[in-house]
């Protein structure tokens, strides 16, 4: 989605349509195709394809030719189609799940496609909006302005004459996209029931974690609703804007948002600088998303160059379909993070990226806070020329953190990378700045408002009332504690042991040994029937001990089956207990 509004505004400005008359254009190579159910047999078969072709990601060994490979990996992956592409750019901020050649790859993973023809675009709006596309519209352009594998952006007008763009999703994409999700959720769970590589990712839950955000990106109801509170967050800035929603002409699969005038923040902004200062605007821009992620915990999580537009009084950021959510939490703690990192506190920061992620059981905690010393104090003591930003410290920070043996949160990378976009658009608005100094002065600006909101009167009552429930509580808890110990009741459970589990374990090796005493005893049984004259005889030998040996043997068999083949042993990539 991220292509869709590029170069939407640049286009205003060129000859696309002139009196109504098209321009000629190139033609695509490739033409659209409606969208059809997938036949689930096949498409397994090229699913498990794709991933026996790459089965040395899991293994961790790593091909002679990395760099080739890794493309190869991405151009697959858009070959399986958009529900894929948009795997392969979540999968692009997780370095806890491939190496960095096959992220770079990732990142470069395009997201046009052929266009939609008019008619189906026109069954689309009016069949979701319920009107006819002429009554809805005064003009609605034929020709997109931008084509993705989800939707694409066509410009149009209102009957007041307010000129709109309108998002359309692509017919039957949604369907598709489920389908193909929910054949990878299968085999998502096979991966972690048999795979090392998946007890220790856990693919299943993130392909639902993928699911979700996939689906509230298909929905434009939640999108409208980001636009708007996007809209309330910015009020502040009056250098930053984000378009409007038109709630009557928007649906689920319809977004009518108003048309922003403007051009790519990269587009002429040396001859822009030359008119006037731009570093207020980056400035503002920065505070501004330091504000999204400590303060309101909604975050456009995809402000590249071609998602934030130069107008006449400022920025304005479009596509805000891909958000992160935050909670207060994750807020709260990245706050200190940030603040330690800033002030070369690597003892706070390794301690808070501990509290964050999952401590797998291969964690070395000495280890960790050795990586992270060496990479905060070179944060901190860095040069202006250095450029070494925020986003390029989380990012580095998620890739040292799973090599020691730290499972980050993936809002950690998703922000990094935020970040690191948002530092690219600083930099093109203001090359001789340093955002790094924005981002200390308001951080500070920040933390003292959250201490100055926790010593209102509203916050001191909150605590108040807290301690009040603890005083009225504490004695009818005490009392119950003192009652089960004067009847000798009081349980302690200790969660660390594992009690499930270790009975489970425990049962199994009481089931092998009475299968070893069964089979010994059948075979001390053979023995002693072979001095047998009388019965039944195979091959020269009593039919009884034959029997016996033969049920010996299996029951030995299976037990050496069950040992070798079906126990699952203990993963060391296993959490521990915190």
């Amino acid at each position: 989605m991220a292509r869709f509004l590029q170069i939407l505004h640049c286009l205003r400005r060129t000859p696309a349509h002139r009196d109504g008359r098209r321009v000629n254009k190139p033609a695509r190579a490739e033409q659209w195709k409606p969208a059809t159910p997938p036949s689930t047999l096949g498409r397994s078969a090229r699913l498990l394809r794709f991933l026996v072709k790459y089965r040395h990601l899991g293994s961790g060994d790593s091909p002679s030719n990395a760099s080739a490979d890794a493309q190869a990996f991405a151009d697959d992956i858009q070959a399986l189609g958009p529900a894929f592409v948009k795997i392969g750019q979540a999968l692009s901020i997780r370095p806890d799940l491939l190496p960095p050649v096959y992220m770079h790859a990732l990142e470069q993973l395009q997201d046009d496609t052929a266009p939609v023809p008019f008619d189906a675009i026109r069954a689309a709006v009016e069949q979701e909006l319920g009107v006819r596309l002429t009554q809805a519209f005064s003009r609605f352009d034929a020709e997109p302005l931008a084509a993705a594998s989800l939707a694409q952006v066509h410009a149009a007008a209102l009957p007041d004459g307010r000129e709109v763009v309108v998002k359309v999703q692509r017919p039957g994409i949604a369907e598709e996209i489920r389908s193909d999700l929910e054949l990878l959720r299968k085999l998502a769970s096979a991966a972690d029931r048999l795979t090392e590589q998946g007890r220790r990712v856990l693919f299943a839950q993130w392909v639902t974690e993928m699911s979700e955000t996939l689906n509230e990106e298909l929905d434009y109801c939640q999108e409208a609703d980001n636009l708007r509170q996007f809209r309330e967050h910015l009020a502040r800035y009056r250098t930053l804007s984000v378009p409007a929603p038109i709630a009557d002409f928007s649906s689920r699969r319809v977004l009518t948002m108003e048309r922003v005038d403007g051009v790519k923040v990269g587009t002429a902004v040396k001859l822009r600088r030359l008119e006037e200062p731009l570093d207020r605007y980056a400035h503002d821009l920065i505070r501004a998303y330091l504000d999204q992620i400590f303060v309101h915990g909604l975050v456009h999580a995809d402000p590249h160059p071609g998602n934030v537009l130069l107008t006449d009084e400022g920025l304005a950021l479009i596509d805000l379909g891909m958000v992160a959510r935050l909670s207060p939490r994750l807020r709260d703690a990245l706050l200190v993070l940030f603040v330690g990192a800033v002030n070369g506190e690597s003892d706070e920061v390794a301690r808070r990226m501990v509290e964050l992620g999952e401590r797998l059981e291969l964690f070395d905690e000495l280890q960790w806070q050795r990586r992270c010393s060496r990479l905060i104090s070179r944060f901190a003591t860095q040069s202006e020329q250095v450029k070494y930003g925020a986003g390029s410290l989380l990012i580095e920070l998620t890739r040292q953190s799973v090599e020691a043996g730290l499972r980050p949160p993936p809002e950690l990378a998703l922000l990094g990378r935020t970040l690191l976009a948002l530092e690219g658009v600083s930099q093109l608005l203001d090359p001789d700045g340093s955002p790094r100094d924005v981002v200390r002065v308001h951080l500070r600006t920040i933390a003292a408002q959250r201490m100055a909101d926790h010593a209102t009167l509203s916050g001191i009552g909150t605590q108040l009332a807290d301690v009040a429930e603890l005083g009225r509580e504490m004695p009818r808890q005490l009392h119950a504690i003192l009652d089960l110990l004067a009847r000798n009741h009081l349980q302690v459970r200790v969660a660390g042991l594992e009690e499930s589990r270790l009975l489970e374990n425990l049962q199994k090796i009481a089931n092998r040994i009475t299968l070893g005493v069964i089979c010994a005893a059948l075979v001390i049984g053979a023995a002693l029937a072979l001095r047998s004259e009388g019965g039944a005889r195979v091959f020269g030998y009593p039919g009884v001990a034959i029997a016996m040996l033969a049920v010996a043997l299996l029951l030995g068999l299976g037990l050496l089956l069950s040992a070798l083949v079906f126990d699952r042993r203990v993963s060391r990539y296993r959490t521990r207990d915190k």
